[in-house]
């Protein structure tokens, strides 16, 4: 999971400080999910899937579709 919200974050370009704040939390909170060291609360898991335009399936490697399901 946690090399996906970092790849995912990559691919959009944009910095751990820039999505740390879209998320309301520090850069060093969100770094710690991207290694690992703290585990990402659902509600965090939600806000990268509802930003990223993907699944939080995607996100913990549940499936690699990348694209959510149609609603």
């Amino acid at each position: 999971m946690y090399p996906r919200i970092r790849d995912l974050r990559e691919d959009k370009d944009i910095s751990q400080t820039k999505l740390a704040h879209i998320l309301g939390m520090s850069q060093t909170g969100y770094s710690k999910y991207e290694t690992g060291e703290n585990d990402v609360p659902s509600s965090i898991l939600i806000k990268l899937a509802l930003y990223h335009e993907t699944s939080v399936d995607y996100i913990l490697g549940l499936t690699n579709q990348k694209k959510p399901y149609p609603r």
